[in-house]
């Protein structure tokens, strides 16, 4: 088995064939969390999940970008997009985390290559720490999306996870560094919080990973697609799909030196663990 821990079939890219994707997930024994980017999607992802008895779960948040004030042109990724800005409202977003298919809150964080001035990094910060102790109140763990930003989210994390932390308490659940792009001392430092890391299927098409992904314990890893965007090889240019979390999974087996089917098992494992699936 193999659990997709990031995709977006709750996106528009997915809204005339998310069913039928799911099924196929199914039969080639694939899972998957759907991940919230603001509230229409963090809603669509919590009615996705409650279709099925097993197997799908979803994640609630607001995502950085639309954090921001103003609306952004997103063109770098297929298909592009446009921000939608968004305050984070606790009440809403609590009355979607009563779903039990809810398992984490995210993506949150920290994304400082739309983040143009001060004032724009203040935002996406203030919101990161409204989530973080949402998270907290619903005792679940949280999905963060850092780019280009490591340092202040190191720091912010620190606040409410690290040992001399006044907010959270070391039994706390913790959460992932989703579509890991640090470095390894950022690796190192996720992993110290108490954070998994996770990788896409960017690791089949460079290397910039692999001395991470070989120092890392298979036992701090996970695997996703962020789902509809970068597709790994073969399929780059592509829509991406949960069902091609299998490349991301075997390129790390070959990185480690290991069997795929223990990638795969462990991986899934973890992903069981830290969200509680069952």
């Amino acid at each position: 088995m193999l659990i997709d821990t990031h995709a977006h079939l709750n996106f528009s890219a997915f809204k005339n064939d998310a069913d039928e994707i799911i099924d196929q997930c199914f039969k080639n024994d694939i899972q998957l969390i759907n991940v919230g980017s603001q509230y229409e999607t963090s809603k669509r992802a919590v009615e996705i999940a409650e279709k099925y008895k097993a197997g799908v779960w979803a994640a609630i948040g607001l995502h950085p970008i639309h954090a921001i004030p103003n609306q952004i042109d997103v063109n770098e990724v297929e298909p592009s997009f446009k921000s939608r800005p968004e305050e984070f409202d606790a009440e809403k977003y609590e009355a979607l985390a009563k779903s039990k298919k809810v398992v984490a809150i995210g993506e949150i964080g920290l994304d400082y290559t739309y983040a143009k001035t001060e004032e724009d990094k203040e935002v996406q910060k203030k919101s990161f720490r409204k989530q973080l102790v949402f998270a907290q109140k619903l005792k679940l763990p949280v999905i963060v999306h850092c780019r280009d930003a490591f340092k202040d989210l190191i720091e912010i994390l620190e606040e409410f996870y690290g040992l001399e932390s006044k907010v959270y308490s070391l039994k706390s659940p913790r959460g992932v560094a989703h579509f890991f792009s640090g470095t390894k001392e950022n690796a190192k430092e996720m992993i110290e919080l108490g954070f998994l890391i996770s990788f896409t299927g960017v690791v089949t098409f460079t290397r910039a990973y692999d001395e991470i992904i070989k120092e890392t314990p298979l036992g701090k890893l996970m695997v996703e697609t962020d789902c509809p965007y970068v597709a790994p090889v073969p399929f780059r240019g592509q829509k991406n799909l949960p069902l091609y979390v299998k490349y991301i999974a075997e390129r790390i087996a070959e990185i480690k030196g290991i069997s795929f089917s223990k990638v795969a098992q462990v991986t899934a494992q973890n992903a069981q663990a830290l969200f509680k699936l069952n």
